[in-house]
């Protein structure tokens, strides 16, 4: 594939699947030491992440996996609303210091995830399928959990010895390594998808298992953990697309339901049951969201349409959506993304540019432009639309391929080169890197 995307590429001549591709791309590369207590059961514990570290790494990945989920919901209200609740909760957590944020996000995916350091995110599909307060506090104390049990650097320090041995790295010298792009050049790097990975079972029955506790500690109905995962597990069943992520990193089973009914029973002293379940205050604060549903459940097919290449179908879908809600950003880049797969650059561009109009802070619509922009063999504009996505959100060494792609369109290759060599210093792995390791290669004569 390198070599003819090489050479449609040198002779402007891309297809539709390039420009899927390219639409595609996104996540930034990070990584992460030593002995520590365990916040939650006082046990000393090895950890190759310390709290700073996971503030670090939450500082500098959340911002693109916030962008990735198309930002927060532009009703300050709802964001608002989360924040009070998921502080309240996180104040009688095991860690209250840390540096908590709350917000919904703009995704259609019935989601919600948390970086290490605290930063928390639900996505309007999921809060559009909740019912009350109760179960937006489990929602939010799942994931409080997950920050307070030091999951992630768990899991993150299991990764790296795995790798460490693969590659026959030296793990004393490296984990007191004080440079830690070190472990980033030796590792590979890990992507922001890695943090949002599959917990163990034995992760997610613990996270449950605090978050009800911080809901009993602040005064809600434990059983809204309950409801929370009966929907959810109904939702999977009716639209199991719609949580395909979510399921990948928060394996829902029959279990952990009764697991969570069997602790309302069990644990009377810690999770009293019988607390404040608020659904009207719920249905007030989320009413902008509610309102959206229909847009939700047809954008939610259209991106299904879309995983499976079903281009015209996720037209569609996402026409209808846009239909009613035109001024829908989600809805334009999506749209957007169909268009360049559908090989109508034209429109395209004209969706991401509306989509621009519509939330000029978020940066997805401006990574959009740019590739509709390579598709219309316009490079220089391209190149001009990935240089303002990378000072709007930095960090993302994607954004230096596509402008390697751009200088490559625009036969500057010593540009391209010197994109390409920045690239490969934070992505070793992947069709990108393979791309651009191949055109190295093939310029070194030149």
């Amino acid at each position: 594939m390198n070599r003819d995307f090489a050479d449609r590429l040198w002779n402007r001549r891309f297809n539709r699947r390039d420009f899927v591709w390219l639409s595609t791309l996104s996540s930034v590369g990070l990584a992460a030491c030593g002995n520590s207590v365990n916040p939650v059961t006082g046990e000393e514990q090895f950890l190759l992440m310390s709290e700073s570290q996971e503030i670090n790494i939450d500082k500098e990945q959340a911002p693109h996996q916030f962008s990735e989920d198309y930002g927060p919901v532009s009703d300050a209200r709802v964001n608002g609303y989360l924040t009070r609740v998921g502080q309240e909760l996180a104040q009688r957590s095991h860690r209250p210091q840390m540096p908590y944020s709350f917000r919904a996000l703009e995704a259609n995916r019935v989601n919600a995830y948390t970086f290490p350091g605290g930063s928390v995110a639900a996505t309007r599909g999921i809060l559009a399928e909740m019912q009350d307060e109760s179960q937006l506090a489990g929602l939010l104390g799942h994931e409080l959990g997950h920050v307070n049990a030091r999951h992630a650097a768990q899991r993150q320090t299991k990764t790296i010895f795995a790798q460490a041995l693969l590659a026959g790295v030296g793990m004393v010298a490296n984990a007191k390594a004080p440079n830690q792009a070190g472990w980033i050049n030796q590792l590979g790097g890990l992507g922001a998808g890695a943090l949002l990975s599959s917990y163990s079972r034995d992760n997610e029955r613990e996270a449950d298992s605090l978050g009800m506790t911080y809901m009993s500690r602040t005064g809600y109905d434990p059983e809204g953990m309950v409801g929370l995962m009966q929907m959810l597990n109904s939702q999977s069943e009716h639209k199991p697309n719609a949580l395909e992520l979510m399921m990948a990193t928060h394996p829902l089973s029959s279990e952990r339901i009764a697991n969570a009914q069997a602790a309302i029973a069990e644990k009377r002293g810690e999770v009293r049951p019988g607390g404040a379940v608020n659904r009207e205050r719920y249905m007030d604060n989320t009413a902008s969201i509610r309102a959206l549903k229909p847009v939700i459940d047809e954008l939610q097919k259209g991106e299904d349409a879309f995983s499976g290449k079903q281009y015209a179908q996720a037209d569609r879908h996402i026409r209808s959506a846009i239909k009613q809600a035109p001024q829908d950003y989600p809805a334009l880049v999506l749209m957007a993304k169909t268009q360049l797969a559908l090989n109508h650059p034209n429109d395209a561009l004209r969706y991401a540019e509306d989509a621009k109009r519509i939330k000029p802070s978020e940066a997805q619509a401006q990574h959009m432009t740019g590739v509709a922009q390579l598709a219309l063999h316009r490079p220089d504009a391209a190149l001009a639309s990935f240089r303002a996505y990378e000072q709007r959100l930095p960090g993302n060494p994607d954004t230096l391929f596509l402008q390697g792609i751009a200088m490559e369109q625009m036969r500057d290759v010593r540009g391209a080169a010197t994109a390409y060599n920045s690239y490969l210093r934070q992505v070793r792995q992947g069709a990108q890197a393979k791309y651009a390791a191949t055109r190295l290669q093939a310029w070194r004569g030149r």
